[in-house]
């Protein structure tokens, strides 16, 4: 067998983008129009045009074509690279209002208020699951955003004490219940009202 043909074995098929397009976009109407629940690897194929063997080499569950569905910007290159969350290291009020914004944002699109919820369930039930959709892809955001804490702390913009993982946790689990069970309807008031209570708090000053 010539080297090119062995390697090219070896390797596998590549991926056609096309296919992977058209399964995402299938997953996110799908989403939008039934719901989680509704959403199934048949209906996705049907919607796709593609076969389930297609699906199956490229995503080894509903879940981890669900979860590079709606959360496409926080795969394991892109988590640790704040940019479209942050923006660029401004005054930290600036970068965790924007992050607020973002996060609101992404859990306010139609496909992502309705898988939510379900994705989660999965994940909480599922170790190895949790450990690839969740650990591992928030990991380098974690890192990140504890980076800039850190030096904000140092230029005297928040307090010491102030824990990344906390506020990562109240900034989207905020988003997530807001726009997936409360349902609000416009996002934009509300991400500025997080924003200002994950920034100012409730006490008044001195208090």
């Amino acid at each position: 067998m010539p080297k090119e043909t062995e390697a090219k074995h070896r390797l596998g098929p590549q991926r056609n983008p096309a296919i992977d397009a058209a399964v995402l976009d299938a997953t996110r109407q799908l989403l939008a129009d039934k719901g989680y629940a509704g959403t199934s690897i048949d209906a996705i194929a049907t919607l796709a045009g593609v076969g389930r063997p297609a699906i199956y080499r490229r995503w080894p569950s509903k879940a981890h074509i669900v979860n590079e569905a709606i959360y496409p910007v926080l795969d394991a290159e892109q988590s640790a690279d704040l940019g479209a969350g942050l923006g660029t290291e401004g005054p930290i009020a600036d970068q965790v209002r924007a992050l607020v914004h973002g996060a609101v944002a992404l859990f306010a699109a139609p496909a992502t208020r309705a898988a939510a919820p379900g994705l989660m369930s999965e994940v909480r039930t599922n170790a190895e699951l949790r450990e690839v959709l969740v650990v591992r892809m928030l990991a380098g955001v974690r890192v990140e955003l504890k980076r800039r804490l850190e030096a904000a702390k140092e230029r005297g913009e928040i307090r010491a004490g102030v824990d990344a993982d906390t506020l990562l946790d109240i900034m989207a689990g905020a988003a997530i219940f807001a726009m997936s069970v409360r349902d609000v309807e416009d996002p934009g008031p509300f991400a500025d009202s997080l924003a200002d209570i994950v920034l100012h708090g409730i006490i008044p000053p001195g208090q």
